[in-house]
């Protein structure tokens, strides 16, 4: 399975959410292979510590990297240029949207997926950094997701300094401590709910695939070679 992270602008958790769902599916022992499509290399930046659960490849090496990987997440380009995100929907099963709950974030993912729609990819968002001292807040934003006819995942990610932590350390959220080197004790709040992002995405990938038995990623052609001859 190939999956895409993308976002439209910075501070949306897009390195945060792609390196914490490939660790989430590694521990469940998948091979999974975390690729870094972002100019700025936020993800092989905080991989550089080899902390990671599963490797994270530049994408001008992901071709032989991903060869025996069973889940390929790619941290794609933070951008709004229709054609950066073209080459980066090319091939992808699923699309995952990280979204805060500001109002702009909101309407910069409506745009997004008004492009996505036509390449008919399955996406979804994903609420990041929710506070949970203004529920209203992430109400309102999958409200208005939704009403856009956008999937909205159930697991909404806490804004939570456990996750500050853990990038400073090169870990995943499950092992941050804090400056006194004490385990944080929200630190779990934040992994469970990544982990069950990863059963979400499974399951709508699943249901996208029953309605499209036969349906190949964009970019990457199964057809025998002797059938594309003959046609």
């Amino acid at each position: 399975m190939f999956i895409t992270v993308f976002g439209q602008k910075g501070g949306v958790a897009k390195t945060c959410s792609s390196v914490h769902i490939a660790a989430s599916w590694s521990h469940r022992q998948k091979r999974v292979v975390l690729v870094d499509a972002d100019r700025n290399r936020s993800a092989t930046a905080y991989g550089a510590r080899g902390l990671l659960p599963c490797p994270v490849v530049p994408i001008e090496a992901a071709a032989k990297a991903t060869r025996s990987a069973e889940i390929v997440v790619t941290d794609g380009q933070a951008s709004t240029n229709e054609e950066e995100m073209k080459n980066l929907v090319e091939g992808a099963d699923f699309i995952l949207l990280p979204t805060t709950t500001q109002s702009r974030s909101v309407e910069l993912t409506i745009e997004m997926a008004q492009t996505i729609n036509q390449y008919k990819i399955p996406y979804a968002a994903l609420l990041v950094k929710v506070d949970s001292r203004k529920g209203a807040a992430a109400k309102n934003a999958k409200e208005c997701l939704e009403g856009f006819a956008i999937n909205v995942l159930d697991a909404q990610i806490p804004l939570l300094s456990a996750f500050e932590q853990a990038e400073t350390e090169g870990v995943t959220v499950d092992q941050a401590i804090d400056g006194r080197g004490r385990a944080n004790p929200l630190r779990m709040m934040g992994w469970s709910a990544y982990s069950s992002a990863c059963k979400e995405i499974e399951n709508l990938y699943e249901e996208h695939k029953k309605l499209n038995p036969i349906q190949s990623p964009i970019g990457w052609n199964f057809t025998p070679l002797e059938q594309r001859m003959a046609a």
